[in-house]
């Protein structure tokens, strides 16, 4: 095309599109008309007539220019979503399912057409596509806050909508599996049920989410049954022995420190608050694999007990074993542990009521001298609300899953990184 030519296109457009923006609007009409004498495949052009027929409700018009657009080019989501419209307008179904479709080949996560395609499934009661592409729709959406508000009440209709399907569909599973639940009643089904919870909406998949070092194929199970360790049981039973040296140690006030003490310049997120905080304090018994003489000798029945326990050893790392003072309301945020390759126990010593602690999707109380063995690289939480003190003996153990030369090979491993880290 000759540059003459050329100029003059861009002449005409650049002042249609002002006559457009001064409201003048058979100005511009007849500027884009001369437009397209000169180039008739101008998409910029036929672009603006078929929205400029579209809010005029001209959808003859419309429909010309957006198939014109989408027959020169067609490589982008928004001409498709255009020509989707106005095929709506016109309740032509067939070529508004087809125009959304084509969208979406383009590009699958594109927000606008997956709601046009999740209401369009809606207004023809097709309900389970229709929750599919509104699923869809709402993992793609950006958070409100940075959504533009012309999508707020589609993108929560959204939110709603799946959020009512999901719940149906938990409803009619309940009612039909019941009955073959009922024959295998006393039968271990609780991974079950909390996949079904999982994939209906009432639960959320929780997986491993160790900080530093993750083991792989070791099965993130949230609570260990107690029965899978058969010395734990000699420690339980010396509960009133370890709370009765805590004590003791307590009237002391001595040894204690907060239980976070992140130094300067380091990101706190959800630990702003208990950082340095006595709210949430510690008597420690061995710290990062260290053992705290002086604070050991007061507690020697403690220090044998926990002789019983398979603690990891990680140089500078491992054991850990401590009592955890947690005062009354204080709430330790949601987190996750360092590595997978330790499990953490808790002896619960001093637990007045109303206090709780979540690890993934279970949330259990604090039973005195019942241990809880958890997998702490999943999220969890703990919470006193009481007006009293909490306290629990807390310490590390070998995950269970690790045979004897993989714990060997982990115990050189931190050999190795401290060496390294002489250097």
């Amino acid at each position: 095309m000759e540059i003459g030519k050329i100029n003059e296109i861009n002449r005409l457009f650049a002042q249609a599109m002002a006559a457009l923006q001064e409201r003048k609007e058979k100005d511009a009409l007849y500027l884009f008309g001369q437009l397209l004498q000169l180039d008739p495949n101008h998409l910029p052009a036929l672009n603006e007539l078929g929205k400029h027929a579209l809010m005029k409700n001209e959808f003859g018009a419309a429909l010309n220019a957006f198939q014109r657009v989408v027959a020169i080019d067609g490589n982008q989501a928004q001409q498709w979503i255009n020509l989707a419209v106005t095929q709506r307008a016109l309740q032509n179904d067939a070529e508004e399912e087809q125009a959304i479709a084509n969208a979406l080949s383009i590009d699958p996560t594109d927000l606008l057409a997956l709601l046009m395609q999740a209401d369009f499934f809606s207004r023809h009661g097709v309900h389970h596509r229709a929750a599919l592409a509104y699923g869809a729709a709402t993992k793609v959406a950006p958070p409100m806050n940075k959504l533009h508000p012309s999508l707020h009440q589609s993108v929560l209709h959204a939110q709603n909508y799946k959020k009512d399907y999901e719940a149906s569909q938990a409803r009619f599973l309940d009612d039909f599996l019941q009955p073959h639940l009922s024959k295998l009643n006393g039968e271990d089904l609780k991974s079950f049920s909390t996949a079904v919870d999982i994939m209906v909406g009432r639960k959320k998949r929780y997986d491993s989410q160790s900080m530093m070092f993750h083991y792989p194929n070791l099965q993130p199970i949230e609570f260990f049954e107690r029965e899978d360790f058969p010395w734990l049981a000699q420690i339980e039973n010396g509960t009133d022995v370890i709370r009765d040296e805590f004590i003791n140690v307590l009237k002391m006030e001595e040894g204690f420190t907060p239980y976070l003490e992140y130094g300067d310049g380091l990101p706190l997120n959800q630990f702003a608050e208990l950082n340095n905080s006595p709210n949430w304090s510690a008597f420690h018994l061995y710290k990062n694999g260290h053992l705290q003489a002086e604070n050991a000798a007061k507690c020697p029945e403690t220090m044998a007990l926990l002789a019983h326990a398979p603690q990891p050893v990680q140089l500078n790392r491992t054991p850990s074993a401590m009592f955890s003072l947690l005062k009354p309301k204080t709430h330790i945020p949601p987190h996750t542990g360092v590595s997978n390759v330790r499990l953490v126990t808790h002896i619960p010593l001093i637990i007045p009521e109303d206090c709780g602690f979540r690890v993934g999707n279970q949330t259990r109380s604090w039973e005195l001298g019942k241990a809880m063995i958890f997998d702490d690289t999943i999220e969890h939480e703990a919470w006193n609300n009481s007006d009293k003190l909490r306290v629990v003996l807390i310490f590390d153990i070998w995950h269970p899953h690790l045979n004897p030369a993989e714990r060997e090979m982990i115990t050189q491993l931190a050999l190795g990184l401290e060496a390294f880290a002489q250097t």
